[in-house]
C-alpha cells in the first residue's frame, strides 16, 4: 500500500508540473501577443519592410520648334504572385480557365517565344507556387497598357498575380542629334545640357514603403501609396533648331568621311540674339565610323588663320594701318628671331595691300604688321584681345568649357617669336565657340552676344523662366573699323582665298579660311596634321547667321587647307539656310503681284490629271502610265507633264511636291517626315539622290 501511494504520489506531482509549464507557456504566448504584440510585430516589419526611395520623373529637353530631344518613358519589368487566393481556388480553376489565352496573347505581343513556351513557363511558376515569377522584362508603356488588357490580368493585380514593376530611363529620340550638347542622364556621366540644368530636370525623388519577399526582391506595400510623392523634374526648351542641327550635322559628316578626319565641330550661332541653333561634335570612332564622343566646340586649340580677324581688329582700331597701305609679303617667306614664318598657300607675292594680305590669309603680312606697330609694347596687342574676350569663357550655359590659353609679357613661355605667331593664330589657344563668339560680334555692328542654349523652363506647359538675350559688350570696336573689317571678310569671299568657294553663289557670304599645322600628341608636327577652318556669318548685308567649321585632318591628309574642307561644309549649311529661311523670309516681305514666271510643281498623276480638267487648263503629256509621279512644269497655262522616277533605296527629288504626295512617298519609303511651313515643298534635309534606311528622319520645308 506504501509502495502504491508514493508512486500516486509522484505521478500526481508530474502531472502538476506539466499543468503549470503548460500555464505557463500559455500565460507567456498571451503576455507576448496581447502586451508586446505591437513590439514585436514592429521588429518583423522593421526586418521584413523598408521605406525606398523613389526617383522622380526626369524633365524633357525640347528644341526650340517643340520637337523633343531627351525625355524620360517608363518601362516596366512584368512578375507574376502565383500565391494569389484567386488562382489557388477550386485547385486553379480560373488559372487554368484562362491559361491557353493567356498564353496565345503574350506569343503574339512579344513575338520572342511559341504559344506553347509560354504556357509551359506559366505552369510551372504555378506549380513552384512562385510569388514573384519574372514574365519579362524592359516592356514599354504601350506593350504594359496592352497586356493588361489580357484575359486573367484584365481582373486586376490581386484577382491575377499580375506584379508591374515601373522605372524610368531616359530616351533620345534623335540618337546622335546634337547627342554630345544635350548630354547623358545617367548617374556620374551627365554631360552636356543634362548635366548644366540637372537640378533643374531632376525634380524631388519621393518615398514608399516596400516589403521583402522571396529571393530578396523587394516589392511596394501599397503601389499607389506613398509616404511622400514624387515631383517630376521640369523641362527646359533649348535653341537648337532640329532641321538646322541635322542640316549641321549632315554636312559635317558628309566631309568628315570624305577626308577620313579625325574630329570636327560645326556650330551654328543666331546673329542678332546669341541662340545656339546647332552644335555638331564629331569624333572618329573605327574606320570610317563617326560619333558625337566630346565636346570640340568649347575646347580650346590652335585656331590659326581665323584668328586673323584680331589682329585685324587691334591694327585698325589703333589706327596703325589702312586697307590700302602696302607690306612685304616677301613671297610668303619671313625670317624673324632666328625662326622663319611660312604663307600655308604660296602666292609668291611680294608688295600688296593690308586688305590683300588679309584675303590670301597671310601669315608674314599679319606677323610683320604686329612686329611693327606692337613690339615694342605687346601689352597693347594682349589689351585688344580682352577688350574681345578672348582670354576668357564665352559664358554659355554648357558645363565643360575650358579657359582659353593666352600668354602675356613676362610669362616663361613669352619670347621673340610668341608675338608674330600669335598674330596668325599659333602660340595661344582658344575654342571654336569663342572665335565664333568675334566673328558674331562684327556681323552684329559690333555687338558681343552671350552664347546660350536653352530659352525657357517649363512646368507643365507653363513658363516658369524666359531666358532673354545678354549682351556682353555692346560695341567690341568702332563702326570705321568694323566697315573696314567687313569689307576684307566680304573680300577673303569674292577674290581671296574662299572665292572659288563663293564664285556663283546667289548671296553675300563674309568669312575666313584657317588652316593650322597643328601637333599629334607626343610625335609633335612631323606627321602634318593640319587643322581646317571656316568661319563667318551670312547674307553678308544683313547678316542672319554666323557658323564655324573646324575639322582636324588625319596626318599627311592630300586636302588639308581651311577653303577645301572647312569651306564646303560652311556652304552646304549656309545654302541651305539660306534657301530654307532667309531667302523664304526676304520673299515674304515683299508684295505679292500676278505670278507669270516660270513655275514648277510635282505629285501624283491622277490627282494633276483631275486639277487640270476641273480647271480646263491644257497640257502636254509625255508619261506613259497614269499611276505615277510626275513632274509639273510651264508659264502661264502652258502645262507639262514629265515621268518623275522614284527609286525604293534613294531619296527622291521632293521639291515642287504638296505636303500630302510628299507624306505618302516618304512613309512608303520607310522615312519618318517632320514639316515645317505650308505649300509645297521648297528644302529637304536628305539631298535627292543619297541613300535612305527605314526610319531615317527628314525635314520638309514648305513656303
Amino acid at each position: 500500500m506504501e509502495v502504491k501511494r508514493d508512486i500516486l504520489w509522484r505521478v500526481y506531482l508530474s502531472y502538476i508540473l506539466v499543468v503549470l509549464v503548460c500555464v505557463a507557456i500559455f500565460g507567456k504566448a498571451v503576455y507576448i501577443q496581447q502586451v508586446e504584440g505591437g513590439y514585436w510585430r514592429s521588429m518583423s516589419d522593421s526586418l521584413h519592410q523598408r521605406i525606398d526611395e523613389i526617383e522622380a520623373e526626369r524633365g524633357t529637353i525640347y528644341s526650340e520648334d517643340g520637337q523633343m530631344l531627351s525625355t524620360s518613358i517608363p518601362q516596366f519589368d512584368i512578375y507574376m504572385d502565383f500565391r494569389v487566393e484567386s488562382l489557388r481556388a477550386k485547385n486553379g480553376l480560373l488559372f487554368r480557365e484562362n491559361l491557353d489565352s493567356l498564353s496565345y496573347h503574350l506569343a503574339n505581343l512579344f513575338g520572342d517565344q511559341r504559344k506553347d513556351d509560354y504556357k509551359a513557363l506559366l505552369k510551372q511558376g504555378y506549380k513552384n507556387n512562385d510569388g514573384y515569377f519574372l514574365l519579362k522584362k524592359k516592356i514599354s508603356f504601350r506593350e504594359y497598357e496592352e497586356l493588361r488588357r489580357f484575359p486573367l490580368f484584365r481582373l486586376g493585380r490581386y484577382k491575377s498575380g499580375l506584379i508591374a514593376n515601373e522605372k524610368t530611363i531616359r530616351l533620345n529620340p534623335y540618337k546622335m542629334l546634337a547627342f554630345r550638347t544635350i548630354g547623358l542622364a545617367r548617374d556620374a556621366n551627365k554631360v552636356g545640357l543634362e548635366m548644366t540644368y540637372d537640378s533643374v530636370l531632376k525634380g524631388r525623388n519621393g518615398k514608399q514603403l516596400v516589403r521583402s519577399i522571396a529571393g530578396g526582391v523587394y516589392v511596394p506595400v501599397d503601389a499607389d501609396t506613398y509616404e511622400i510623392e514624387p515631383e517630376t523634374g521640369k523641362d527646359i526648351v533649348s535653341t537648337i533648331d532640329v532641321f538646322i542641327q541635322e542640316v549641321t550635322e549632315n554636312a559635317l559628316m558628309k566631309m568628315m568621311v570624305k577626308n577620313e578626319a579625325e574630329y570636327g565641330t560645326a556650330i551654328v550661332m543666331e546673329t542678332k540674339t546669341g541662340k545656339v541653333k546647332a552644335v555638331a561634335n564629331l569624333g572618329k570612332r573605327g574606320a570610317g565610323e563617326y560619333w558625337e564622343d566630346f565636346n570640340y566646340a568649347i575646347s580650346p586649340s590652335e585656331p590659326g588663320s581665323t584668328f586673323k580677324l584680331a589682329t585685324m581688329i587691334a591694327l585698325l582700331e589703333d589706327k596703325k594701318v589702312n586697307l590700302n597701305q602696302g607690306v612685304d609679303l616677301e613671297g610668303g617667306i619671313w625670317k624673324v628671331a632666328g625662326q622663319v614664318v611660312y604663307d600655308s598657300e604660296k602666292h609668291g607675292r611680294n608688295m600688296v595691300s593690308v586688305k590683300q594680305a588679309f584675303e590670301l590669309s597671310s601669315n608674314v603680312g599679319m606677323a610683320k604688321l604686329a612686329v611693327a606697330h606692337y613690339a615694342s609694347n605687346p601689352s597693347r596687342f594682349i589689351n585688344h584681345l580682352k577688350k574681345m574676350r578672348m582670354d576668357t569663357l564665352t559664358g554659355i550655359d554648357l558645363t565643360g568649357e575650358r579657359r582659353p590659353t593666352i600668354f602675356k609679357p613676362g610669362h616663361k613661355l613669352w619670347g621673340p617669336t610668341t608675338l608674330p605667331w600669335m598674330a596668325f593664330g599659333y602660340n595661344l589657344s582658344v575654342s571654336p565657340l569663342q572665335t565664333l563668339s568675334l566673328y558674331n560680334a562684327v556681323a552684329n555692328n559690333g555687338k558681343m552676344m552671350k552664347p546660350y542654349l536653352v530659352s525657357a523652363v517649363k512646368e507643365e506647359g507653363v513658363l516658369q523662366k524666359a531666358f532673354s538675350p545678354v549682351v556682353v559688350d555692346e560695341k567690341i570696336c568702332s563702326d570705321e573699323t568694323l566697315r573696314q573689317l567687313r569689307e576684307c571678310l566680304e573680300g577673303v569671299c569674292i577674290s581671296g582665298t574662299a572665292a572659288s568657294l563663293f564664285k556663283e553663289t546667289p548671296y553675300r557670304v563674309a568669312g575666313k579660311t584657317g588652316t593650322a599645322l597643328v601637333a599629334n600628341g607626343n610625335r609633335g608636327y612631323a606627321d602634318k596634321v593640319y587643322q581646317s577652318s571656316f568661319a563667318g556669318y551670312f547674307p553678308a548685308e544683313d547678316p542672319q547667321y554666323t557658323c564655324i567649321v573646324v575639322i582636324k585632318n588625319k596626318p599627311h591628309a592630300a586636302v588639308y587647307y581651311g577653303g577645301s574642307v572647312a569651306g564646303p561644309v560652311f556652304k552646304e549649311i549656309a545654302d541651305r539656310l539660306y534657301s530654307t529661311y532667309v531667302r523664304v523670309n526676304n520673299l515674304a516681305k515683299k508684295s505679292a503681284g500676278i505670278d507669270s514666271s516660270y513655275f514648277a510643281y510635282a505629285g501624283f498623276k491622277p490627282d494633276i490629271t483631275t486639277v487640270t480638267k476641273k480647271l480646263n487648263i491644257p497640257y502636254k503629256d509625255s508619261t506613259k502610265r497614269i499611276d505615277e509621279w510626275v513632274a509639273v512644269s510651264g508659264k502661264d497655262k502652258m502645262i507639262a507633264l514629265t515621268p518623275k522616277t522614284v527609286a525604293d533605296k534613294s531619296m527622291p527629288q521632293l521639291k515642287g511636291m504638296g505636303l500630302k504626295d510628299v507624306v505618302y512617298l516618304c512613309e512608303n519609303l520607310g522615312l519618318k517626315v517632320q514639316v515645317q511651313g505650308k505649300g509645297k515643298v521648297v528644302a529637304q534635309s536628305v539631298e535627292p539622290g543619297q541613300m535612305i534606311a527605314k526610319g531615317q528622319l527628314i525635314n520638309i520645308a514648305l513656303n
